[in-house]
């Protein structure tokens, strides 16, 4: 029987920890025997206010389990939030190896009615907030050969949602972030993945209803926890996770239509062709692409 997996020596980061899903990787690694930095800046589901008391509440709870850990509120949204909150983790426990970017916030709006504050925010907190904690860290990690990063995007990037343009943007964004940092992190052993979680925590308990009891935080964690393992084998991937489902979202290329001449009307009369799905495509790297296109066209 294989060892049961255990983060020993290594420090995370985990934003947004002072509840819902991140508070629930937090415990996990720490159970696990990570050194944790809980970060909350501690505000409302939108983003207004601050408060020292849920980064502070969940650094007790892994106490209580005896683990090791630091509470942190600074603000994900700024550059200078971004580097202190990697200067936590140095400070208290002399490095970095595991990001968990999970801070989030809400400004949910219908497009028509969407004000640039209610895109700002969002875009500032979900995708700005990621490159502003991860970019430091990411320095850290090459100069050590080793770091696991884990973005938190979503359905609503992947698949779209009513009344999230600014949302769904982010989330989207931070699935191009994470590709492009898994093809540049590969040599110093940098792995990045991103999850598209599906879970009951504050901000969707309006949105599930009675489903949401089936839906925990900790049904989440475990896939978290596999990509931020020193064993994890994959890096650039997406994966769905919610009530004990953990599944693979991938970016399909269908084989598609040539013509070396082609016009409008080309486009048109073969246009179930360019969109048939059988026989697709599912490309690692923009290179990839251009292979295709080189066989197709030569």
């Amino acid at each position: 029987m294989a060892a049961d997996i255990g983060f020993e020596g290594r420090v995370a980061i985990i934003t947004g920890s002072g509840g819902g899903l991140g508070r629930s990787h937090a415990l996990e690694l720490a159970r696990r025997g990570a050194r944790v930095v809980v970060n909350d800046l501690g505000g409302s589901m939108d983003g207004t206010g601050a408060s020292t008391g849920p980064a502070a509440k969940v650094v007790d709870e892994i106490k209580a389990l005896g683990g090791e850990a630091v509470a942190d509120t600074n603000s994900v949204a700024t550059p200078e939030g971004g580097a202190a909150i990697v200067q936590s983790a140095l400070d208290a426990f002399g490095r970095i190896d595991i990001v968990i970017n999970n801070a989030g916030i809400l400004r949910d709006k219908a497009f028509h009615n969407l004000e640039p504050d209610m895109l700002n925010a969002v875009l500032d907190v979900h995708l700005k907030g990621a490159f502003y904690v991860t970019r430091p860290a990411f320095i850290k990690m090459r100069e050590q050969g080793y770091g696991r990063i884990i973005n938190t995007s979503s359905n609503s990037g992947l698949l779209g949602n009513f009344g999230q343009s600014n949302y769904g943007a982010a989330k989207l964004g931070l699935v191009g972030f994470t590709r492009v940092l898994a093809l540049e992190g590969a040599k110093f052993n940098i792995k990045t993945n991103a999850i598209a979680p599906v879970a009951y925590t504050r901000m969707t308990e309006e949105l599930m209803g009675d489903l949401g009891k089936s839906l925990q935080p900790e049904l989440v964690t475990p896939i978290v926890a596999w990509l931020a393992h020193e064993d994890c084998p994959v890096s650039g991937e997406v994966y769905s996770a919610g009530g004990g489902v953990v599944a693979r979202f991938f970016v399909g290329l269908t084989e598609g239509y040539v013509n070396k001449n082609l016009t409008v009307e080309d486009v048109r009369d073969n246009f179930d062709q360019i969109r048939d799905e059988s026989g697709y495509h599912v490309l690692r790297h923009n290179g990839n692409e251009l292979k295709k296109l080189l066989r197709q066209l030569s």
